[in-house]
């Protein structure tokens, strides 16, 4: 049988894990940063392909260049955060099939020759790369607060630019203010959502 996560696992991952709205005054220590990406590395992608690329802002400055792109209600969600990635995606990660899916590296050339797929797999991938990188920062004992509502290009143009990497999503890192959490929203049922066919 499969080894499983107990139930206290399972709260600190899922069933009680918050979106982080606004966080403590409490640094993150960098060493959690490479621990988060040596725990969601490991996570599956199509072919291997590990589109995801992260930039860690963490510093005044490195935030302060964010702050313009973000829509208005999440500029002080994002100030209070004592670290942001950025989740981005390279649109050129195929290049890399030859290294890291190396027992059908020809692969590369579905999506040399196919823009539309390379796009549709860089996001699918990055995107749940992006999950994993939640999941492995709750993992560390960090909150999460995955945020859209920016400006994508001006994001890429920031801290992307003379690169093949886009902007995918921003996640907001720290130790959540318990006091600032909305009321936890419903879920649908198991019956409401999915079928067994």
């Amino acid at each position: 049988m499969s080894a499983q996560l107990d139930e206290a696992g399972r709260r600190l991952l899922f069933t009680e894990a918050r979106t982080a709205n606004l966080f403590r005054d409490e640094p993150v220590e960098m060493s959690l940063l490479s621990e988060i990406y040596d725990l969601m590395k490991w996570g599956p992608t199509s072919m291997n392909g590990f589109p995801v690329r992260i930039a860690f802002l963490t510093t005044p400055e490195a935030k302060d260049r964010l702050l313009p792109a973000l829509f208005d209600g999440n500029v002080r969600r994002a100030q209070s955060a004592p670290v942001i990635a950025i989740i981005g995606q390279d649109m050129e990660f195929f290049e890399y099939l030859p290294r890291l899916y190396p027992h059908a590296p020809e692969n590369r050339k579905i999506f040399e020759d196919n823009e539309i797929a390379a796009q549709v797999t860089a996001f699918r991938n990055s995107t749940l790369q992006g999950a994993y990188f939640i999941l492995a920062a709750r993992a560390v004992g960090l909150d999460c607060g995955p945020m859209s509502g920016f400006d994508n290009a001006r994001i890429d143009q920031e801290f992307f630019a003379g690169t093949h990497v886009r902007s995918n999503f921003l996640c907001s890192l720290g130790y959540a203010d318990p006091g600032k959490h909305y009321p936890r929203g419903s879920r649908f049922e198991f019956e409401e959502s999915c079928q067994v066919l």
